[in-house]
C-alpha cells in the first residue's frame, strides 16, 4: 500500500498547468434530474506523469506489477511529463522502469470502471417477461 501512496503523490503533485479539472455536472453541476452518465462518457480523465530523468513509465500486466518486472512493458514513456488518457475499463498497471524503483514503491494501478446508470435517471425500465400462457380450460384436450 505504501507503494501506491508514493506514486499517488506524484500523480497529485503533478503541475496545475497539466491537470483538467473536470466540474461534475458542468454547468448544472451536482444536482438531481441530470444524467451523470451521459456527462462523463463526453468527459477524458488523464493520469499525469511528471518525473525526472532517471524515471520513466512502463505500462505493464498485473502479474509484471506485482513481480516488478519491466521485462514485457506493454508501453513505455520517458520524458519527464507523460499524460495518459483512461478511455478503457479496467485496471491499468504502472511502474517505474529504472532498475530497483518498482520495488521502492513507484508502482500505481489505476481501475477505471463502466458507467453505470445512476438512480433517479431518466433510463428506460428494464423489460418486462410476457404472463406465463392461461391454464386449459377443463375438459379440454391437448
Amino acid at each position: 500500500m505504501e507503494s501506491v501512496v508514493g506514486i499517488l503523490i506524484l500523480v497529485v503533485a503533478a503541475p496545475a498547468a497539466y491537470a483538467t479539472q473536470h466540474p461534475v455536472g458542468g454547468s448544472s453541476g451536482w444536482t438531481t434530474g441530470f444524467d451523470y452518465t451521459q456527462w462523463a462518457n463526453g468527459q477524458t480523465f488523464v493520469v499525469v506523469f511528471s518525473y525526472g530523468s532517471s524515471h520513466g513509465v512502463d505500462v505493464v500486466s498485473q502479474t509484471d506489477f506485482t513481480n516488478c518486472n519491466t521485462a514485457n512493458a506493454l508501453q513505455s514513456y520517458s520524458g519527464g511529463n507523460t499524460i495518459i488518457s483512461l478511455n478503457s475499463t479496467g485496471t491499468i498497471y504502472y511502474i517505474c522502469p529504472t532498475s530497483g524503483h518498482c520495488g521502492q514503491g513507484m508502482k500505481l494501478a489505476v481501475t477505471v470502471g463502466a458507467s453505470t446508470t445512476p438512480v433517479g435517471s431518466n433510463a428506460p425500465p428494464p423489460p418486462v417477461s410476457p404472463p406465463p400462457p392461461p391454464p386449459p380450460k377443463s375438459g379440454a384436450t391437448q
